[in-house]
């Protein structure tokens, strides 16, 4: 994991070193605007100065295969993702991997054990592909509203939205086939076929692979209709 604490190279030249600054801190800077333009579509609430919150955000950048949070692990990590897929999973007793939940440009990524039940962590968050976050620790945050209780309707807006994502996905393994959740997935982001293996996919569904296979071709034979 790369934060920004990371990002000055031993034996560069300080051009080298003023450069790289300069191009990091114009990413910063350009994910934080977007971050402000989506909350405030969202949540309707955003605070006039929004300065000292994201005083306390760090970009991070996670490479392919590296873990975000580990289970057991207390993280108290917020973060929005600028790029990139990470996935939440976990290892059951005979060996197989259990897909909870995918996460994606423009959304939210945090240990819901963590944040909302104050416990570790009993899920995986694993890069699927190159990350970049624009993080901050949620301790901190509690901490800024002591001073600026005007960032209160944000941090509700975090943790509703934590409780419907979850509360979606009972609903829909209750009201739901199948074929319905994934054609559900397509609507949000049609390219995850693309970015995403199909053993997770399934694993998200609750199916086999060799299940979600079927579907796309009872998908395939339906459009020729």
């Amino acid at each position: 994991m790369i934060g920004f604490d990371a990002i000055l190279f031993a034996g560069l030249p300080d051009i080298f070193n003023l450069a790289l600054l300069n191009s990091i801190f114009s990413i910063y800077m350009s994910t934080i605007d977007t971050l402000q333009k989506l909350l405030f579509d969202l949540a309707g609430v955003l605070p006039a100065d929004t300065g000292p919150l994201f005083a306390m955000t760090t970009p991070v950048s996670l490479e392919t295969n590296e873990a975000y949070i580990r289970e057991g692990e207390s993280s108290r990590r917020l973060a929005f993702i600028e790029h990139g897929i990470i996935r939440a999973y976990t290892i059951k007793e005979n060996g197989d991997e259990a897909t909870l939940l995918l996460r994606w440009e423009g959304q939210f990524i945090a240990s819901h054990d963590t944040i909302i039940n104050r416990q570790p962590s009993r899920f995986i968050y694993r890069a699927l592909e190159p990350v970049k976050l624009l993080q901050i620790d949620y301790g901190v945050l509690e901490e800024i509203l002591k001073t600026h209780p005007e960032y209160e309707p944000l941090r509700n807006f975090f943790l509703m939205k934590m409780l419907a994502e979850s509360l979606k996905m009972l609903e829909s393994f209750v009201t739901q086939s199948p074929e319905e959740r994934y054609r559900e997935l397509l609507s949000e982001r049609f390219d995850l076929v693309n970015r995403v293996p199909d053993k997770y996919i399934a694993s998200m569904l609750g199916i086999t692979p060799v299940s979600l296979s079927r579907i796309r071709k009872r998908m395939y034979i339906k459009g020729k209709k």
